[in-house]
């Protein structure tokens, strides 16, 4: 552990450009059918609005960790912001749905180089027995950013337009710009070795399966090209993932440096948490883009009227996460998770079965309550029984593989949803005319004619369903949390020296 004379204010500078990345995940939710009339596309393109820059954010989160390791989580993170403000205006000024993301794509990297070097100052400058505090905080601006960026885009949206909803990156990363400049301080770097070969294998199979999933049923699950179909496609990505979990088990037996230490899963926690963590990031990527059609386009809703239905979810989740925070160090945090998660898959299939075309509106803020109060008690407690027994050496790596679990969840999340809600509309809606793009296979532009708000609906509440089956997975493996060691040699001289020099195999910032 690197001892810093005030570790907090260093942490809060990184926490605003973390706030906004994240925020990014979630604020297009809102913004998609105002996206759809402006660039004059379809569902399943706009999706990829979202789907791309997760992507781009996920598959290279292991080697951005390394990276910062190698020439220091400031100057990386650094890096990564002006990367992310930069894509953002590029993002604001795009006039196609191609352009608009190809500039998603470039912000996913910047918030991948950016998204390591926050968990690992924690881990480097917070001990365990300290640690419940910075990971409330740090699962508080995780909980309330997610929930905040559908609420702030529909303001934008309704008030300037979507084209806000990434110019207001611009002024809040130069600010993170110069609060980080100013407070984090320059931690020991490391020398790495990178894997290439395991980038390359890991960005392919994300992308066969992520593209299969999401595209199926617009090739209505058969060929794309050729002889390639959606099968095949989601297969090969299957089977290169699993040669690239094989190449880095034969480079951690010889001694190497994997992007992906598979050491670290023979901590029960540490196995039990990252499955949480990915059940929580499809869940809070998936459930949005259902509810929020419901709301603009079976209820004639703005954007602005329809993120105002999270307010209490995003004010209950923000009141309780630094409550929640400061209990962890005294109780095991698998009993506040799986609470949480059970509130969340109750929350979920309570909003399903509202998804009616004459549900009054405001009963779409009890579920939204419920919410709240589940992310409240998730965020701290699953990442800090993560990480909480991993030594001093691995708590870097083991932050860097939590957040990619998360990412990985998140992408797949958002390509289920995207392929399950064009299934149900295909089925739920009637057949369009001849030379009319069906409504159920990517041809729905946004207005709907009133007749099929009923077909509509039951697509909508019937997608609902795959978030709150996930999230109850999510909920199992917590209730299957150990009871967190005391982890030894944290603060110590000893622990010290091997935070800092690390091993070949797990330094303390180095997989991340």
């Amino acid at each position: 552990m690197e001892h810093v004379a005030k570790p907090w204010p260093a942490l809060w500078s990184l926490v605003v450009g973390f706030f906004m990345i994240l925020i990014d995940t979630t604020i297009v939710s809102v913004a998609n059918p105002r996206i759809m009339e402006g660039l004059h596309t379809d569902i399943n393109a706009v999706i990829w609005v979202t789907s791309a820059y997760l992507l781009a954010y996920a598959v290279p989160l292991l080697i951005t960790g390394r990276l910062g390791d190698r020439f220091g989580p400031k100057n990386l993170y650094l890096i990564g912001l002006v990367v992310f403000t930069l894509a953002s205006l590029w993002c604001g000024l795009s006039g196609d749905i191609g352009m608009l993301i190809a500039a998603r794509v470039v912000q996913g990297i910047g918030a991948a180089m950016m998204t390591p070097q926050t968990m690992a100052v924690i881990t480097r400058i917070f001990p365990p027995d300290h640690r419940g505090a910075a990971m409330g905080l740090w699962g508080a601006t995780a909980g309330m950013a997610i929930l905040v960026g559908p609420i702030l885009g529909g303001v934008l949206v309704d008030g300037l337009g979507w084209q806000w909803i990434f110019f207001v990156n611009v002024p809040i990363g130069v600010v993170a710009f110069v609060l980080v400049t100013r407070l984090v301080p320059k931690l020991t770097t490391h020398s790495h070795k990178f894997d290439v070969l395991g980038v390359l294998l890991s960005a392919a199979g994300m992308f066969l399966l992520v593209f299969g999933i999401q595209e199926g049923q617009s090739y209505k699950w058969g060929t794309v090209t050729g002889p390639i179909t959606v099968w095949g496609l989601i297969i090969t990505g299957l089977v290169v993932l699993a040669v690239f979990v094989l190449w880095q088990w034969l480079l951690e037996r010889r001694g190497g440096e994997p992007l992906l230490p598979l050491g670290l899963f023979k901590d029960r926690n540490f196995s039990l948490g990252n499955t949480t963590i990915m059940a929580m990031g499809f869940t809070i990527t998936a459930f949005p883009l259902p509810t929020i059609f419901y709301y603009q386009v079976v209820r004639g809703l703005s954007p602005t009227q329809s993120a105002l239905l999270m307010i209490p979810m995003a004010v209950i989740s923000g009141a309780l996460a630094p409550f929640v925070g400061k209990l962890i160090d005294r109780i095991n945090p698998r009993w506040f998770a799986a609470f949480g998660l059970v509130c969340l898959s109750c929350a979920l299939f309570w909003t399903s079965t509202l998804l009616k075309p004459d549900t009054p509106i405001w009963m779409f803020l009890l579920p939204s309550a419920l919410q709240g109060v589940a992310n409240g008690f998730i965020w701290g407690p699953v990442s800090n029984a993560t990480t909480r027994n991993l030594p001093p050496r691995s708590a870097g790596a083991g932050s860097g593989v939590f957040n990619t679990t998360r990412q990985i969840g998140a992408v797949l999340g958002s390509a289920a949803i995207a392929a399950l809600i064009q299934s149900r509309l295909a089925a739920e809606l009637p057949a369009a005319p001849p030379g009319a793009a069906p409504a159920g296979e990517g041809g729905f532009t946004g207005k709907l004619p009133e007749f099929l708000h009923d077909g509509f609906s039951t697509a909508m509440s019937q997608s609902v369903l795959l978030p709150a089956f996930a999230i109850l997975l999510g909920a199992v493996a917590a209730l299957l949390f150990g009871k967190p060691k005391a982890v030894q040699g944290w603060g110590s001289p000893a622990a010290a020296a091997t935070s800092e020099a690390g091993s070949p195999a797990d330094s303390s910032q180095g997989r991340r």
